[in-house]
């Protein structure tokens, strides 16, 4: 996806808008708003490996050899995308919420994490050597 354009916009903005609904139909449906805490979880996720991106590794040194924030933040993201999985099976086990909003609230979670990942990977700006 080197050239994202308008087309791919408009088909991320509306997987989004459907995992969105599909979180809030799981708690309207049920009338238990707790499932909204996915939405929160997968909205945040990302923001660790966006801060601790910039952190890691010289100019110099051609190897990947790995770097501790960068590596911190992948951690943090992935305990992030985990629980975002993981509370609504803690939730429903615990019978707080019923299975189907289980279901669907880890559906749309992971449509709205598998959006904000797509539209970083497609509008990812390579840098330059001459920059």
């Amino acid at each position: 996806m080197a050239q994202a354009g308008i087309k791919t916009v408009i088909l991320l903005s509306f997987v989004l808008a459907v995992g969105f609904l599909m979180i809030i139909l799981s708690c309207a449906l049920w009338s238990n708003w707790l499932p909204l805490l996915v939405a929160l979880t997968f909205v945040l996720a990302p923001l660790p490996n966006a801060i601790f991106a910039h952190c890691g590794g010289d100019d110099f040194s051609a190897d990947y050899e790995g770097s501790g924030p960068v590596d911190l933040g992948r951690f943090i993201t992935s305990t992030v995308v985990v629980t975002g999985f993981a509370l609504p099976l803690v939730l429903a086990h615990s019978e707080i919420i019923k299975p189907g909003a289980c279901g669907m609230s880890i559906v749309g979670g992971a449509l709205v994490y598998g959006t904000i990942l797509a539209y970083t990977a497609a509008f990812r700006q390579e840098d330059s050597d001459y920059d």
